[in-house]
């Protein structure tokens, strides 16, 4: 899946800097799943507080679970939502997002979360095809 570039924004590209809240506005506009997800995380993470919120509900259809794939693993994409939702994202199997308060003191809960053994850990027969 790719992202819907305007013309605009790959002129800016091939010119050099691009603006990142033109790129954020792209992967916005370009991945709804992806977005709508993490968007109502970080909401859910202001209003409950904690260590973090997370998702554990498989995506609809593969086209929904695509466009996590394509936010989650570019490390652009992953950067520029990160810094203008002012947090941490993390991800587990094909579907299980969670969002991290930049503060220090959850790196621990973090830590955990990213381990090899809460991969290994949330792994279930269902997701080996995802």
């Amino acid at each position: 899946m790719s992202l819907d570039v305007s013309p605009a924004l790959l002129e800016q590209a091939e010119r050099g800097e691009v603006d990142e809240a033109e790129f954020v506005d792209c992967v916005r506009t370009s991945l709804p799943y992806a977005w709508e997800m993490i968007s109502s995380l970080v909401a859910q993470l202001k209003v409950d507080g904690g260590n973090f919120a997370d998702n554990q509900t498989p995506p609809p259809d593969e086209q929904a679970r695509g466009q996590l794939l394509r936010a989650l693993a570019s490390d652009a994409i992953r950067g520029a939502l990160q810094r203008h939702f002012g947090v941490r994202l993390a991800f587990q199997n094909c579907h299980r997002v969670a969002v991290f308060p930049l503060d220090a003191s959850v790196d621990d809960t973090l830590a955990r979360f990213t381990s090899v053994r809460s991969q290994v850990l949330n792994q279930s027969p269902e997701f080996r095809d995802c």
